[in-house]
Parts: C-alpha cells; structure tokens; sequence
C-alpha cells in the first residue's frame, strides 16, 4: 500500500513539473497589439473580443482613437474597465491613420507587434500559431493567410495567401501582407515609425521592417479581413495608381523618377498577386 501511495504521489508531482514546463515553454512573451480607430462602434466590439478570445493571452491591446465622433470611447472603455490589458488612448485631433499608429507603437511594451484594425478579426489560435511559427524558424517578421467577410460577418469566398519569403525587393514590388496577418519582433527590429501618409500607410511600415528582416509566410488562414462598403466603392484606375506614388515619394524619400518607377512595377507586382495569391471560390 505504501509503495502504490509512493507510485502515486510520484506521478502527480511529475506531471505538475511537466505541465508547468509546458506552460512556461509556451508564454512566448508580452505581445503588444496596435489597433488604430475611427468611427468603428458597429464593429470594435467584435474585435476586441476575438483578441480576448485568443488561446495566448499574454497581450496588451493599445487601442488609439483618432477622435472618432461616435460611441467609440464608451465602449472601448466598457471593455478596459474589466480588462488592464486593455489601454485606451485618444489623439488631441483628427491625425490619420499612419501618425494613429506611430502612437500606439510608442506605447507599446511587448516584445512581439501586431496589428489588427478595429473592424478585422482574429481566429482564436492566431497568436499561438503565429509565435511558434516565429520562435521555432527563429524569425523576426512574419504574415499569414486570411478570408474576407463582408459587414455583417459573412464570409465573402475570398481567401489571401503569399509568397513564402518576401525580400525587400519583393514587399517593394508588392504589399504581400494584410494589415492584421503581421507580426514582428520589437528586440530584433526596433521602434518603426512612418511618415504621414494618407494611403498605403501599412506598407509603409512594412517597408521598413523588411529592410531588417524577411517576411515569412505562415501558410494557414488565422483572419478575417472585413471588406466593408467604404472600401469596395469603384474607383478611377488612375487614382488607385497614383495612391502609391507618396509611399515612395514621401515615406520612402525618394526623387520623383524612382518613385514613379516602383508606382508601375507596383501595378504589376500587385496583378501577379490578384492573378495567384488571391483565390476567389
């Protein structure tokens, strides 16, 4: 009777040490997410609920209002209020997105970055997966694949994939990553701020991440990209080109021939990915 107790109590404190190393190996570090808003009540509680839903919950959510005009605040408050990992910020005035998430990333305190919009989505293994595919291949930069829904949640049939490696060469000929499919490694990288630019401001920062670090891809769908009607009302071609030009212009410094030059390899490059990466069921 002694030994089987002896056997017994054996096992029970081996398998707390086990799980305890098991729990240790998996806490990859804070993971600071930044997401910018504006005028998103409908949507910002979802959203914040798929991060609260995350199977990894050591995270920060640095939420940076942009003086939205609606219920934005109250309910972003709602949720802080029985959530410290929730920190909310407001601009002093109206600044546009790219300054919004300059400053959120100077708030941020994680090791990992990640963004997500306030009307996107999360799956609830997002963060897992997406830091063991990092730390295992020892990567500073990643992005994954994603669905797109429209408004009201419903899924679209559009799925976004990549290429598996993206250089710097590549992200300048093409924006390879969503917005919310990014993740990088503050210690590896550093602090990323971009200039004010009104569109194609992610890409931006991308740009700039990649100039330290690869992009890899995570080949699995971890988002849900919300395709809302402000986004898909037709536009000229014309402006939807000359959208790229102050990417390079003004946030990458260069004269105005080099800049237009990768204004017309983006074109291409941003086709080849339509044609391949994006699939349409």
């Amino acid at each position: 009777m002694l030994i089987y107790l002896r056997k017994v109590l054996y096992f029970i404190a081996n398998t707390r040490k086990t799980e305890y190393i098991y729990s240790k190996m998996q806490d990859y570090g804070l993971v600071s997410i930044i997401t910018p808003t504006l005028e998103c009540e409908r949507f910002i509680s979802e959203t914040i609920k798929s991060i609260i839903a995350q199977t990894y919950q050591n995270w920060e959510l640095l939420i940076q209002n942009d003086c939205s005009t609606d219920d934005t605040e109250r309910i972003v408050r709602s949720f802080a209020e029985k959530d410290a990992r929730i920190r909310y910020e407001s601009n002093s005035r109206n600044l546009g997105a790219a300054v919004t998430r300059n400053n959120a990333l100077r708030r941020a305190k994680g090791r990992w970055i990640a963004f997500l919009d306030s009307d996107d989505l999360w799956l609830p293994d997002k963060l897992e997966k997406q830091l063991r595919f990092m730390t295992e291949n020892n990567y500073a930069f990643s992005y994954h694949e994603y669905t797109e829904i429209n408004e009201d949640g419903k899924q679209l049939d559009v799925y976004v994939s990549g290429i598996r490696k993206v250089s710097e060469f590549g992200m300048y000929a093409c924006c390879w990553p969503g917005c919310l499919t990014v993740m990088y490694d503050a210690e590896k990288i550093g602090l990323i701020q971009v200039a004010d630019v009104k569109k194609n401001n992610d890409t931006a920062m991308w740009l700039k991440v990649v100039k330290k670090s690869p992009c890899y891809l995570l080949k699995e769908n971890l988002a849900s990209y919300r395709r809302r009607k402000v986004s898909i009302t037709p536009k000229p071609l014309w402006k939807k080109i000359w959208a790229h030009y102050p990417l390079f212009r003004i946030a990458e410094q260069m004269n105005p021939i080099r800049a237009a030059f990768w204004v017309i390899v983006n074109v291409f490059g941003n086709g080849y990915k339509k044609a391949f990466y994006v699939k349409r069921r």
